[in-house]
C-alpha cells in the first residue's frame, strides 16, 4: 500500500525510479523491451520497494482478446457527441465489443482522470473524441499517460487536431468555418457576431480561426467586441445573444461555435420579439438533429457525426503493426431558413 493508504501504482513507481510512465510501463509489462540497464533495475527495484504487482488481468486485456473499447466524450447530452457514439457503439457491436463511455464535461483534470482509469482497465482502444486543450502542462500529462498506455498494447484513436499521438480523424473545423463564412457574406451580411466558447478547446480556437479567415477572405474584420464567450450549452448561448443585442451596433447575423448554442440563440432572440431571419440571421456549427429541428431550420456546417465515429472505431481496429493514420471527414454548408440577406 502506499503511503496514502490506496494500491501502489504503475505512476508511483515510475516516480520513485524517476522514469516516464511509458518506460516504467514498458519495463514491467514487456519480458524482450530490455532498455537500459541502469533503468531496468531502478525500475525493478522501485516496483520491489514499493510493493507494486502488475495487474495480470489487465495485461491480459491488453492483448488483441481484449473486448471492451474506452470512449472519452465531452457532454453525452450535446447531440454532437451523442451521434459521434453512437456511430462507434455500431461499429463496436459488430466486432462483439462493449464501449465504455465517459463525460469529461470540458474539464481538463477530468479528461485526466478518466484516461487514467479506463487504461487500468486495458481497454483494445482508447478513442478521445472531445476537442484537446490548449493548456500545454494538461497536454503533456495526458501525453504521458496515453504514451504508457499505447506502450503497453493498446490503440489511440483522436477525433481532434492537435494530439500527436495514435490515429486522427480530423473533421477540418478550419476550412468549414471558412466556407461558412464566405456563404454568409455572400448574402450580403457584413456585420457579424460570434458567440464562441472557452479558449482552452482546440476545436473552438480552429472554428474561430476558420470564421476570420473567411470574412477576410471578403475584405471583413471581425472586431473583437463583436465576440462573447461563453459555455457550449442552449443557455450559454442564449447568454451569449443577450449580450451581443444589448450593445448599441447589433449584427445583422450572429454565428454561433456549436449547434446547440445557436439555438440557445435563436430562443432568446425571439423572446426579444426580433424575427429569424427577418431582423437577425443565425448560423451554427455541427450539422446535428437539432440545426434541422430548430425554427426556423438552422443554417449550419453539416458533420457526418455518425460516420465519424464509425472511422473512429474502425481505425481502433488496425493491427497494431499499423503506422498512425490520419482521415479526413470534412463538412458541407448547408443553408436553411435561419440566414437570408439583411434587410434595408
Amino acid at each position: 500500500m502506499s503511503p496514502e493508504g490506496r494500491p501502489v501504482r504503475l505512476q508511483d513507481v515510475a516516480e520513485h525510479a524517476g522514469v516516464s510512465l511509458a518506460t516504467a510501463s514498458r519495463m514491467l509489462s514487456d519480458a524482450d523491451y530490455k532498455g537500459r540497464a541502469s533503468l531496468r533495475n531502478r525500475v525493478f527495484s522501485s516496483a520491489a520497494e514499493l510493493g507494486y504487482l502488475p495487474n495480470l488481468h489487465a495485461r491480459a486485456l491488453a492483448s488483441s482478446t481484449s473486448t471492451s473499447v474506452g470512449l472519452v466524450v465531452h457532454d453525452v447530452r450535446d447531440s454532437y457527441f451523442a451521434m459521434i457514439a453512437g456511430g462507434v457503439i455500431k461499429v463496436a457491436e459488430a466486432h462483439k465489443l462493449l464501449v465504455t463511455m465517459v463525460c469529461t464535461y470540458r474539464n481538463p483534470q477530468q479528461e485526466l482522470n478518466y484516461v487514467s482509469l479506463l487504461s487500468a482497465q486495458r481497454p483494445r482502444a482508447i478513442i478521445l473524441a472531445g476537442s484537446s486543450f490548449s493548456d500545454r502542462a494538461h497536454s503533456a500529462a495526458l501525453m504521458e499517460q496515453l504514451s504508457a498506455y499505447q506502450a503497453s498494447g493498446g490503440a489511440i484513436v483522436s477525433v481532434t487536431r492537435g494530439r500527436k499521438i495514435g490515429h486522427i480523424v480530423d473533421v477540418g473545423n478550419v476550412e468549414a468555418t471558412r466556407q461558412l463564412a464566405h456563404r454568409l457574406v455572400d448574402l450580403g451580411h457584413t456585420s457579424f457576431g460570434v458567440i464562441s466558447g472557452p479558449a482552452k478547446l482546440m476545436a473552438v480556437r480552429d472554428r474561430m480561426r476558420g470564421f476570420r479567415l473567411g470574412l477576410q477572405d471578403r475584405g471583413i474584420e471581425l472586431p473583437s467586441d463583436s465576440i462573447v464567450r461563453v459555455d457550449i450549452s442552449r443557455d450559454g448561448g442564449a447568454r451569449g445573444a443577450r449580450l451581443l443585442l444589448d450593445r448599441p451596433h447589433r449584427p445583422t447575423c450572429i454565428f454561433g461555435i456549436a449547434d446547440v448554442v445557436a439555438v440557445g440563440a435563436m430562443a432568446w432572440i425571439r423572446s426579444a420579439g426580433l424575427r429569424i431571419p427577418a431582423d437577425i440571421s443565425v448560423a451554427g456549427f455541427g450539422g446535428t438533429p437539432l440545426a434541422s429541428d430548430a425554427v426556423p431550420g438552422l443554417t449550419t456546417v453539416e458533420l457526418p457525426l455518425e460516420r465519424i465515429g464509425q472511422v473512429a472505431m474502425e481505425l481502433a481496429l488496425l493491427p497494431r503493426e499499423e503506422p498512425p493514420h490520419t482521415v479526413a471527414v470534412g463538412g458541407t454548408v448547408l443553408l436553411r431558413d435561419s440566414t437570408a440577406p439583411p434587410q434595408p
